[in-house]
């Protein structure tokens, strides 16, 4: 049976149950309320005169025989009458109750089909919604009841279907594009050096930097994809952490490119637990990014410390100014500023902080500083 058929027996189930239950109440009221006859009572002073006047010798055996049969009579009579009035009221009741059944059937059936008429919609939104069309949306109006909270938790979730199918078609798209850059670069020094009749040996030479050059850049973005596929899958090794070791070995890898900028480092201990070699990637990835998009003589600061139950690394440096809304925005893959493009970067680094620091159980935020330059604060759950 479906939903709305057992809706509507359930409906009519109860209204049966209940409509017995007040025939039976009001069966007993009246018959409590209606007693039985049992008393002879007083018989009427004109009805003993008949029965004198019927007796010529006034017999008092007859008399009181005549009597007698006048108070059964009476008590026969009303006992009579009680029971017709129950019975009258018992069928009438049945009677009534069996008709508004019925009627309570049909109005059970339309109550429950239109109970259901949002689950419909919900149904049809469901089974028209595909990757390509997540855009309907309920709106289910009304009181904010189980079935609006259902309608609109189907909402919110189409919009993050959405959200991250868009998420994904542009990751592809950014991927494709920056895997293309450098198989371009390629084709072209080899179709220029094969174009000539004899190309030189220099000139092979230089084909072949180019082609290292781009093989590199490849190598670099396939390395970045694959980290950010191995966080997103999680399933690695869990480990006690010292975040402000792993960040500390960081900042030796990058001081040999720090060129102008100035490090300043205050790295308190900060245990944590998960992955060593992806929270050191984290850590130079930051401390990379505020490195190659610094203003000349800027300066970079990194600290690490514990902040209730969760240890913090901080990243900050000088640079050129960011708008307030456009700093979160630096998370998502192959996303850079306009003054960020031609740097060799691919736009992936914070995108692969955000990824481990969320595998880890943890978060990264980043700010605009006044000054120019960007703040970038990643938390991990503490390990004591």
């Amino acid at each position: 049976m479906t939903v709305r058929i057992r809706l509507t027996l359930l409906y009519c189930g109860l209204f049966a149950v209940c409509g017995a239950i007040l025939v039976a109440i009001t069966y007993g009221l009246v018959a409590t309320n209606l007693p039985q006859s049992t008393s002879k009572g007083t018989v009427p002073a004109d009805f003993v005169e008949s029965c004198e006047r019927a007796s010529a010798d006034s017999d008092p055996a007859l008399l009181s025989k005549c009597k007698a049969a006048y108070q059964e009579g009476v008590m026969t009579g009303a006992n009579t009458q009680r029971e017709a009035i129950l019975d009258r009221l018992l069928w009438y009741s049945l009677g009534t109750l069996a008709v508004v059944t019925l009627l309570a059937v049909v109005a059970g059936w339309l109550v429950a089909g239109r109970v259901l008429r949002p689950v419909h919609r919900i149904t049809e939104a469901a089974r028209n919604a595909s990757e390509e069309n997540l855009s309907a949306r309920l709106a289910l109006p009304g009181p904010r009841d189980e079935l609006r909270e259902l309608a609109d938790t189907f909402d919110d979730m189409l919009g993050r279907l959405e959200a991250s199918f868009d998420s994904r078609r542009r990751f592809i798209a950014n991927a494709g594009h920056e895997l293309r850059t450098p198989l371009t670069v390629m084709r072209a020094a080899v179709d220029v050096v094969l174009a000539k009749p004899e190309p030189t040996p220099a000139e092979l030479v230089g084909m072949g930097r180019d082609v290292r050059t781009a093989v590199g850049q490849a190598q670099s973005l396939i390395d970045a994809l694959l980290t950010l596929a191995r966080t997103d899958q999680g399933g690695f090794g869990q480990e006690p952490v010292d975040l402000a070791t792993v960040t500390e070995d960081a900042i030796d890898a990058g001081a040999a490119e720090s060129g102008a900028a100035r490090l300043h480092a205050a790295l308190a201990p900060a245990p944590t637990g998960g992955d060593p070699i992806l929270l050191e990637r984290l850590a130079a990835n930051l401390i990379d990014n505020a490195l190659r998009y610094n203003v000349p003589d800027g300066d970079v600061w990194v600290s690490t410390g514990v902040d209730d139950t969760h240890v913090v690394l901080t990243v900050a440096n000088t640079g050129p100014p960011i708008a307030a809304g456009d700093a979160g925005g630096l998370f998502e893959p192959f996303r850079r500023l306009q003054e960020r493009t031609g740097d060799g970067g691919f736009g992936l680094g914070l995108a692969i902080v955000a990824s481990i620091a969320a595998a880890h159980g943890g978060s990264a935020t980043a700010g605009a500083r006044p000054g120019g330059g960007l703040t970038v604060i990643v938390r991990l759950p503490a390990q004591r």
